[in-house]
């Protein structure tokens, strides 16, 4: 089955999802040909090795707390903050709670 896409002009829910958190999986929300936005859930625990994405990316913490590690040192990333990275920068991202947030990635930057 397709993952269903928002259309132009429909309202995306993307209010902490509490209790709910926990049994919630990584959703892609929109792709076009100039950016991409997912909600990523990142469970306290989980890690997502270091990577590289070529384009510019933003990742905007929705609930929870991660770290994020970057070339220089890790960042954490707390509900309610947002954080900008150039494309092609290494990185990784480690739940430090269970955590959702946006990721938007701006394509063919």
């Amino acid at each position: 089955m397709a993952l269903q896409h928002a259309k132009p002009g429909e309202i995306v829910d993307l209010r902490p999802l509490g209790g709910k958190l926990k049994q919630a999986k990584t959703a892609a929300i929109i792709k076009s040909d100039r950016f991409e936005a997912v909600r990523l859930i990142v469970l306290a625990g989980t890690e997502i090795s270091p990577h590289k994405v070529p384009s510019n990316i933003m990742l905007h913490c929705l609930e929870g707390r991660v770290s994020l590690g970057l070339a220089d040192s890790p960042i954490t990333l707390s509900a309610g903050e947002w954080v900008y990275l150039a494309g092609g920068e290494t990185h990784s991202l480690k739940g430090i709670e269970d955590s959702s947030l946006l990721l938007t990635i701006l394509l063919g930057t």
